[in-house]
């Protein structure tokens, strides 16, 4: 019989390096939101599953149960030595806490490989990943890197973290940059990945002096950062980075590399074309179509991202910290400085 563990006994275990969470449901459903760390290792495909749960609706719980039976009867020796090869202790989780995991974990004891099952499966973990969201209390100051579109605020962000800095890349963890354009080129998370992500990131950050962010909208993408975090954000100490036009042209040339994704540019300027002066969204688009996309990135910039992102600035509750760079490289060293002197630093 297995022993079973609740969601924080988990996330504890898995904090201090002593347990691997294993996710036993269908790679579709393990896609779509799972424990931040876990591997999959499906007990059913999503075809195996969907038909599976036609024979429940269409003939009986009986057939239904027959059929999982035969399917899993051929799969289980393979199953059972791929987990058995993950190193070190290990819990297996389904949806809901139920015959998934309780097959598994049966066997694998059986075999005599010890795994312990998540009381509750992933809806359990979800609801702890809600609640805890919803009664946050974020004691850190937030400090806030903003700038206008091409400053390289995340390539700063990610530096700083690897240097030792609290830092929370919300744009990291949303799978996408923010803007119209923001999913080119990446892959955007949905609102449980996102709140999952986010939760574990806090906690591990919430002891800290200080974190530092990027200055996001509400929406990043698909999802949408809790009141508590906009609140923190809003009144925190806001940093300002000013770069020339013409470094934050080349900032974004190469991180969206218009060149391998001409058509999702092109798709997406199409959606805010009305919202530019008519001859200046003309020749945006000429641009787009013949790849001069140096000039095209540049239109943009001055008739569409800075006028947006000074109304937005408009938005502080106290006045920010502006600081000039001819580059992203200067750009971050006086930005250390500025940390330093309001006595923040990192751990690196």
């Amino acid at each position: 019989m297995s022993k079973e563990i609740n969601v924080e006994q988990l996330l504890e275990l898995q904090r201090k390096q002593q347990l691997v969470p294993i996710d036993v449901r269908s790679p579709s459903e393990y896609a779509e939101g799972t424990i931040p760390g876990s591997l999959n290792f499906p007990l059913f495909d999503d075809e195996e599953r969907a038909e599976i749960g036609t024979l429940y609706k269409q003939e009986s719980r009986q057939a239904a149960m027959d059929r999982g039976l035969e399917i899993v009867s051929a799969k289980l020796p393979q199953l059972i030595r791929s987990i058995s090869q993950v190193d070190g202790q290990k819990a297996v989780f389904c949806w809901r806490g139920g015959m998934r995991s309780k097959t598994t974990a049966t066997m694998l004891s059986l075999m005599g490989i010890e795994a312990l099952r998540l009381t509750g499966g992933i809806r359990e973990y979800r609801r702890w990943v809600v609640e805890t969201l919803e009664g946050f209390v974020l004691k850190p100051q937030v400090i806030v890197l903003n700038g206008h579109t091409g400053t390289g605020k995340t390539d700063i962000l990610l530096e700083l973290k690897k240097r030792g800095f609290p830092v929370l890349d919300l744009e990291g963890m949303a799978g996408h940059r923010g803007s119209i354009f923001g999913q080119i080129g990446l892959q955007a998370r949905n609102q449980k990945q996102f709140d999952a992500m986010l939760v574990h990131e806090l906690l591990a950050l919430n002891e800290q002096p200080y974190i530092l962010l990027e200055g996001e909208s509400r929406r990043i993408g698909k999802v949408v950062l809790p009141e508590f975090l906009m609140e923190k954000k809003e009144s925190g100490l806001h940093l300002v980075l000013e770069l020339p036009v013409e470094e934050r042209v080349q900032s974004i040339l190469q991180e969206y590399q218009p060149w391998k994704h001409t058509e999702e540019i092109r798709e997406a300027f199409r959606r805010i074309k009305s919202r530019i002066h008519t001859p200046v969204a003309k020749e945006i688009e000429e641009c787009l179509n013949a790849e001069h996309f140096e000039r095209a990135v540049h239109l943009l910039l001055v008739h569409y991202y800075d006028p947006r992102y000074q109304h937005a600035g408009d938005q502080y509750m106290q006045a920010p910290i502006h600081m000039q760079a001819p580059n992203k490289e200067q750009a971050l060293e006086r930005l250390i400085g500025q940390l330093e002197k309001v006595g923040m630093r990192g751990n690196g």
